[in-house]
């Protein structure tokens, strides 16, 4: 089975994956956000509400948000019914930018945010409901170890859930992502960031990653069940639902 290509932020530095990618996201930390906005056209809010009604369905009650970057998405599982929902990211400074955020919205009794490894996690087995990752798979050094211990801190019956870009197939919307993701978005990146290379990473990376049902069968293969993929706004992201036996 084909894997993900390692494609790394900084061609010259002598760092891995997993730490180039740390260092690249406390570099953007302050302007993330709002490069987000402004990359997506404000349509990853409207995806991101679709994995929050996915998860809120099954009435989890505790959450884990891995990638949690600045924590847009375990803020909106405050929606939930969930009593506790952990955001994990290996980036303190975007870390630091959503624990703003989570105690401007007096949340800290209910969200809190770690920084750890995806693919070491600091968990029990079993113990979460439902787990998710927001724009992160891709960030990861090594996809299906990631994905195992993912597996592996479920509860079973539980649900996971992936948003994540993927490549439209239908012309004219292939050739007009491949378009943006090649030259506007690295250039909106260089305008908007002083780190050039990140949002060069992020595009490249956008290119390379399985998707659809590449994903899905690297996710059988981990031993998740029920998989499925739901293709968003002409394919430019898909949401990806498994379950643990």
């Amino acid at each position: 089975m084909k894997q993900p290509e390692k494609i790394t932020p900084y061609k010259d530095s002598s760092l891995g994956k997993k730490e180039q990618v740390t260092q690249m996201f406390d570099n953007i930390s302050g302007n993330y956000d709002g490069l987000n906005r402004v990359i997506s056209f404000g349509i990853d809010t409207k995806w991101r509400k679709k994995v929050l009604r996915l998860v809120s369905d099954t009435n989890p009650s505790k959450i884990l948000d891995i990638a949690t970057g600045t924590g847009d998405l375990a803020i909106l599982m405050a929606q939930t019914a969930a009593q506790e929902i952990v955001g994990l990211d290996l980036s303190e400074g975007m870390l630091e930018v959503g624990r703003k955020k989570v105690t401007e919205k007096q949340l800290d009794s209910r969200i809190k945010l770690v920084q750890g490894d995806s693919e070491n996690l600091p968990f029990e087995n079993d113990s979460f409901d439902a787990v998710t990752v927001g724009f992160g798979i891709r960030n990861f050094e090594t996809l299906e170890k990631g994905l195992a211990e993912i597996l592996r801190v479920m509860r079973p019956g539980g649900i996971f859930v992936i948003l994540e870009t993927s490549n439209p197939t239908k012309f004219p919307f292939k050739q007009g992502y491949t378009f943006y993701n090649k030259f506007i978005l690295p250039a909106i990146g260089r305008l908007f960031s002083k780190d050039r290379a990140a949002y060069g990473y992020l595009s490249e990376s956008a290119s390379v990653f399985p998707f659809g049902e590449e994903l899905n069968n690297i996710l059988r293969k981990i031993g998740f069940i029920n998989v499925q993929a739901l293709p968003q706004t002409f394919g430019v992201a898909t949401i990806y639902v498994a379950f643990k036996k």
